[in-house]
């Protein structure tokens, strides 16, 4: 029976350098957003029908997206690599963003921050759809997952 899911998610430890305490709670959030529901089907039949769960790993290589695909018992199944490029924009914008909305909790008001929340969500929306379009035909994720791992590629690029 396939468990066409996520169970475990970890990110490069020699690619991120943490940068405030912030983006650390997102990216604990996320991850655990992340394994309380996603849905994560790759395209590709695996050896011995293995239909999950996963454990992904996610890295920057060369300034491109890794993922590697593994099995519960930890056997690498894939590793598939998207290019970066059309996610540079997004990124920027998503942290320009967060250090809006992170300065305005501390002192703006709630309306502010209720506008600038409303922008980082689009824009984090809008990134989900742009990760599901160049995961296609690789894997299958929903919007939630693709929400989640947005999050999570942006972790990988803080560089302090």
């Amino acid at each position: 029976m396939a468990d066409q899911r996520i169970i475990d998610v970890k990110l490069d430890e020699h690619t991120i350098i943490w940068r405030n305490a912030d983006i650390e709670q997102e990216r604990r959030i996320a991850i655990f957003d992340l394994l309380e529901g996603n849905e994560f089907e790759p395209a590709r039949e695996y050896p011995g029908g293995y239909a999950g769960p996963y454990k992904l790993t996610l890295r920057v290589e060369e300034g491109r997206l890794a993922l590697d695909i593994a099995a519960e018992n930890d056997t690498l199944l894939e590793t598939i690599i998207i290019g970066l490029t059309r996610f540079r924009r997004p990124i920027r914008e998503y942290f320009a963003i967060c250090d809006s909305y992170f300065q305005a909790i501390r002192q703006a008001t709630p309306q502010q921050i209720e506008t600038i929340d409303m922008a980082r969500r689009a824009i984090h929306n809008d990134a989900a759809e742009l990760l599901k379009d160049r995961l296609e035909g690789k894997v299958t994720v929903d919007f939630d997952t693709a929400r989640r791992l947005f999050t999570l590629i942006c972790v990988l690029h803080i560089k302090g």
